[in-house]
Parts: C-alpha cells; sequence; structure tokens
C-alpha cells in the first residue's frame, strides 16, 4: 500500500461528524478481492477525516487491501425508527502505518481504548495478539454525514478539500 501523500493527512471534519466519530468505535470496512465483496467490523479511531484501525495481515479485509487499497465505510447504530438514522458512509483508501505514523496511530488508538494504551497493564493475551497485527490509515476521498432529522435521506457531503 502507498504512503500518504501530503494533500491525504487529516482534514477537520465539522463538529457534528467529529462528534459522531468521537462516540462511536466500529466501523464496517468493505473492501474487495478475488474471492469477491467482503465486509468487516473493525475498531477505529478517528484522526481528523481519517480513521485508523489495526488488524491481523492474514484477516481476508487485509488480504484484499494490499491487493487493492480502495474501500468504503459506514458507522451507524441499530435505528428502529428511520427518521433518527444517523451515520457515516465513505469511501477511500487504505495505507499501512509504519515508523512515527504508526506511533501516533497507537497513541490515537490507546486514547480512545484505554486498554491498549497502558501497556504495562495489558492481558497477556492482547500483548500476544497485538504482536500479529498492522496498524493502518484509512484516507477518505468522499464522506458522508447521514442525518434522517433533517429530512428522510439526508445526507451532508463533507468537503475534504479543503476549499
Amino acid at each position: 500500500m502507498p504512503a500518504l501523500l501530503p494533500t491525504q493527512l487529516p482534514t477537520k471534519l465539522p463538529q457534528q461528524a467529529a462528534a459522531y466519530l468521537a462516540g462511536h468505535h466500529v466501523m464496517t470496512l468493505a473492501t474487495q478481492g478475488a474471492d469477491g465483496p467482503w465486509a468487516a467490523a473493525v475498531f477505529y479511531a478517528s484522526d481528523g477525516a481519517s480513521l485508523i484501525f489495526l488488524s491481523a495481515p492474514n484477516t481476508r479485509h487485509c488480504r484484499n487491501l494490499a491487493q487493492d487499497a480502495r474501500c468504503a465505510v459506514t458507522i451507524q447504530e441499530d435505528y428502529r425508527e428511520w427518521s433518527l438514522i444517523k451515520g457515516i458512509q465513505l469511501e477511500g483508501r487504505v495505507v499501512e502505518l509504519e515508523g512515527d505514523d504508526e506511533k501516533r496511530a497507537q497513541h490515537l488508538y490507546g486514547e480512545k481504548f484505554p486498554i491498549i494504551g497502558a501497556v504495562a497493564t495489558v492481558p497477556p493475551a492482547i500483548v500476544k495478539a497485538l504482536a500479529k497485527v498492522r496498524w493502518f490509515r484509512l484516507v477518505p476521498e468522499r464522506f458522508h454525514f447521514i442525518d434522517n432529522s433533517k429530512g428522510l435521506g439526508h445526507r451532508d457531503e463533507i468537503d475534504l478539500t479543503g476549499k
């Protein structure tokens, strides 16, 4: 997976979208590979509009991303009432992190998930699991915030170009 370009660094989001990302923990990551489409639920931490996640390289979604870095993500709750639906839809590309970028990702992830951040007190099973994972950044190219309280099917596209 290619390194981040300077234009792909985290983007500041409108407060409502940033708060929604901060208040949720799991994204559904959709990828495409030789065996067809695949979706996986993964924990994430946000860094502006970018999403940080970790995963083992042998998972189906990571194997797919190694072949094609493009993906789509949704983040939402399970709603009974259509008028209450809120969520995130985005598409972008995933890059594997290393060096200082990986350390930043680990720090952000540890802030959101303290059990990971407090390495000295992490249970041995988690330490063993973390030794097998890689760190990734999903850099969105299109980002939508859904809010049906503004009308059925209301969806705002958030400009990530900064223009």
